[in-house]
């Protein structure tokens, strides 16, 4: 936490608001280009936006590019790959279970991001924060929850959900890891630069993948240009929103509050993909909100 207060919540709350539309444009990308084909858009198509709020930043502020250090390498190398993964198993996940009940999966990332927070980062937790992250986590099970106390009807959605929030967890320790070891005082190059480099190095390898393994994917994915710009729109602003966060808060301050995301989706299954809520999902909804409001009191 620093000095800029409250900016990391607006940063998070608009970051959160982003991920779940472009997650809602990913999952029906998936159905025309597959898993990997959908996980390649948010990149490939996010870098050109990102390279344009850079240059946005440069000219405004007249900031040059920083000199990243040795250091800085390894924790983009993580966030970055943590991330592909991590999204190609939540895309996975989506095919599986409804569109709600997956993010829930995920979001449980919280608790893994403290722990490798703390592990990596060094980022303490006050008690009031570790409640806030253990009730609004309590939330997004119970709404994962069956009426029969299953989790689901099969273990594999919920193994990919768990996977993916693990591989969440680990990106989101690695970008922050790579945004402070820049060592800026200006907190918006920081955020905005680390997230070029990833998306490029991102872009490059899953582009090279394709081309050799799935040229047909690559070719689809150019042909399906049009809902791809504009996911890979809202997945760079998400992402610009993220960084900036990290550079402000811990990664799990800010992947706590970002489970409103949850009700973002909750939002989106309804209007959208048909779904009703159930009694539960409203308990859990419930719970995420308590454990918000609480790690907003903590800070």
């Amino acid at each position: 936490m620093t000095d800029y207060g409250w900016l990391w919540i607006v940063f998070t709350v608009l970051a959160a608001a982003g991920q779940t539309v472009r997650n809602a444009a990913q999952r029906e990308l998936t159905v025309k280009l597959g898993t990997v084909g959908a996980t390649h858009v948010r990149f490939l198509f996010g870098f050109p936006f990102a390279v344009i709020f850079l240059l946005g930043l440069m000219l405004v502020t007249g900031a040059s590019l920083p000199r990243p250090p040795a250091v800085f390498w390894p924790w983009i190398i993580d966030g970055m790959g943590a991330q592909i993964i991590a999204t190609a198993l939540m895309l996975a996940a989506m095919g599986e279970r409804s569109f709600v009940v997956t993010i829930a999966y995920i979001k449980t990332e919280p608790v893994q991001v403290a722990l490798f927070g703390l592990i990596f980062l060094g980022d303490t937790l006050s008690i009031g924060m570790v409640a806030a992250i253990l009730i609004a986590t309590a939330g997004v099970v119970v709404m994962s929850l069956k009426p029969g106390g299953a989790p689901s009807d099969s273990w594999r959605p919920t193994l990919l959900g768990l996977a993916s929030g693990a591989m969440f967890a680990l990106s989101a320790v690695g970008y922050r890891g790579a945004i402070l070891s820049l060592n800026l005082s200006d907190y918006m190059m920081a955020a905005t630069f680390t997230l070029v480099v990833g998306l490029l190095l991102q872009s490059v390898i899953l582009s090279i993948y394709l081309m050799l393994r799935s040229p047909d994917v690559m070719r689809a994915i150019m042909q399906q240009w049009r809902p791809s710009l504009f996911a890979g729109f809202m997945g760079a602003t998400a992402s610009q929103f993220w960084f900036l966060a990290f550079a402000l808060a811990t990664a799990a301050s800010v992947r706590t509050l970002a489970l409103v995301e949850v009700l973002f989706a909750q939002a989106i299954s309804t209007f959208v993909f048909g779904h009703k809520t159930s009694a539960r999902e409203g308990l859990g909804i419930v719970l995420i909100v308590i454990g918000v409001v609480l790690l907003i009191w903590a800070h």
